[in-house]
């Protein structure tokens, strides 16, 4: 009964294909305006996600696999007879465009892999076209998955209505469906389990006060915005019971790079023994590093600190910006993922998860 009603919630889009083009949801112009743009080529694409237009490991990982489809779309009109080749260009440009989220280089090799089906097939634009909407299908079909694993965790942790924190943004507007650390909080709303979700706002982008609260208060899921400070206080209150975040990347020990700000969530919630959750598809989980120590972080220009909706609010100051952290796997009390689900995540068991 929660999968059907779970389908009928789906009512946030990030991103659409059709007609040829792939549509994006400007998402630095929410909650004051819905503004949907078309891209016909892989560098606007890359553009967009640099832009942070397209945010969300997997929106990100699925919007790149829909450019290669742009990408080869375009090399075969102006008669390209190397096609396959010139799109390495693409693929550059593509892998460039934010270093962290795994989900870009998962989705890109994918289609990567697909090109040789591709070129010996007599239409390869279906063949490619087929592939990045099989991706999109795919992240769908696990966020539902998600969210039941993560409601299932929930109830058993509890029979009473829940108090939840969650970071940034991982809903609908990061992933091809709906959401990861959100999907598991709307089954968990759905089940009646939800007294409220408390909100961070996540600084600087204030993806928590802009876009997660705006998916939350669509769906009238009960909420508060808070300040990322505020988050140590609440917990000290005994009231918040889950610190539910999605994750950029995973690492083969457990290890999870998430928003900036999620590692001291961690830290916060073990001191206060409230129960952390991660929510993230396969697709984020890499096997080559070993740990987090080896994940590369992004760092963005300090202006995004220093201004305020284009107006300076610091002082003449450098600023330091980095986009994620890293949360030790020991700090984390269960990883969810379509696969199923990891409790105090280790080597061992992320092994066998990814079996």
């Amino acid at each position: 009964m929660i999968r059907e009603q779970m389908l009928a919630a789906e009512k946030v889009k990030a991103l659409d294909w059709r007609d040829g083009g792939l549509y994006l949801l400007d998402q630095r112009l929410l909650p004051q305006q819905t503004s949907w743009q078309r891209y016909e080529s892989a560098a606007s694409v890359a553009q967009a996600i640099r832009e942070m237009r397209v945010r969300g490991a997997p929106a990100i990982g699925i919007a790149a696999a829909f450019a290669v489809v742009l990408a080869a779309k375009q090399h075969i009109a102006n008669q390209i007879v190397d096609w396959q080749a010139a799109l390495e260009t693409d693929f550059a440009v593509l892998i460039a465009s934010r270093p962290t989220a795994v989900n870009l280089f998962w989705a890109l090799q994918k289609m990567r892999d697909c090109l040789s089906v591709a070129v010996q097939h007599q239409q390869p634009l279906q063949v490619l076209e087929q592939q990045a909407v099989d991706i999109l299908k795919a992240d769908r079909e696990a966020n539902l998955c998600m969210a039941q694993l993560g409601l299932e965790v929930i109830q058993r942790s509890s029979a009473s209505r829940q108090h939840v924190m969650t970071h940034c943004n991982a809903g609908a507007l990061a992933t091809g469906g709906f959401g990861t650390a959100l999907g598991v909080i709307r089954a968990a709303h759905l089940a009646q389990l939800l007294t409220c979700v408390h909100v961070n706002e996540t600084r600087p982008w204030l993806q928590g006060s802009r876009l997660t609260a705006w998916e939350l208060v669509g769906e009238a899921i009960p909420s508060l915005l808070n300040v990322d400070s505020a988050a140590a206080h609440l917990m000290q209150q005994g009231d918040i019971t889950w610190v539910v975040v999605g994750a950029d990347r995973i690492t083969a020990n457990g290890d999870v790079a998430n928003k900036i700000g999620t590692y001291q969530l961690a830290v916060l919630a073990r001191y206060h023994q409230v129960k952390f959750m991660v929510v993230a598809p396969s697709s984020t989980i890499d096997m080559q590093l070993s740990s987090g120590i080896q994940i590369p972080i992004e760092q963005r220009e300090g202006k995004e600190i220093l201004a305020l909706a284009g107006q300076r609010v610091a002082a003449h100051i450098d600023a330091f910006n980095p986009v994620f952290d890293v949360t030790p796997a020991q700090l984390i009390d269960v990883i969810v993922t379509e696969r199923g689900i990891v409790e105090q995540p280790n080597l061992e068991k992320m092994q066998a998860l990814m079996q």
